[in-house]
């Protein structure tokens, strides 16, 4: 299959590229700088360009089976990014007629399912004070993503470390236990990339913890 993958350069962006790549996977990696990436492979191609670069990220979408996304927010971003590009995204899926989308998000962007969690609540309370540009941006890159027609899931993230993958994953909803706080990136990257053949969360925003 052949998977594109934005926000390669970043910490689980590089790890999801690894992965997609040991599994067999033609990888179309876009960058705003390619040099980040840190990597060559016959299977592995980089495309760069903005998030606001409509043209470059159709380019990188043409042909895929599924799109992951892992874009990270900017602090201090005036705009929102991450919603902008996501969109972007969307509209290049739509043109290219791409349909699996899975994206990264947060516990600030709730979902239906969600029961209150004391322990959560104080999180996203203190990103959305210290952060609020963060938090906002989190929130409506994934509402963009629930109003399109693409079959997409978005995977819900609380804290992340850089420890080594435990090979095991919690999957659930805020408030109904089960689930955790913090989560290895190569466990996020894992889950992820598994969702490209898995229709188990095809329109739902689980989150996952070890």
């Amino acid at each position: 299959m052949k998977v594109t993958i934005f926000g390669a350069t970043g910490a689980t962006g590089k790890l999801l590229v690894e992965q997609a790549l040991d599994a067999g996977n033609d990888v179309a990696a876009y960058a705003r700088d390619a040099s980040r990436l840190g990597m060559t492979h016959e299977r592995l191609t980089v495309v760069q360009g903005e998030l606001a670069d409509a043209s470059s990220i159709e380019r990188a979408v043409s042909g895929a089976d599924a799109v992951i996304s892992v874009l990270d927010p900017r602090v201090g971003a005036k705009e929102k990014p991450i919603t902008q590009g996501t969109r972007n995204v969307l509209a290049a899926m739509k043109t290219a007629g791409v349909r699996r989308l899975i994206v990264s998000s947060t516990a600030s962007a709730t979902d239906p399912n969600d029961l209150p969690d004391l322990r959560i609540k104080a999180l996203v309370s203190l990103v959305r004070l210290t952060m609020p540009a963060v938090y906002h941006d989190i929130v409506s890159a994934a509402q963009a993503v629930r109003a399109s027609d693409r079959d997409w899931t978005i995977v819900r993230l609380i804290m992340l470390s850089n420890g080594p993958s435990s090979g095991k994953v919690r999957v659930g909803y805020a408030g109904r236990g089960g689930v955790g706080l913090r989560i290895a990136r190569a466990d996020v990257a894992r889950f992820m990339l598994n969702q490209v053949r898995d229709s188990t969360y095809l329109r739902q925003a689980p989150l996952i913890t070890n």
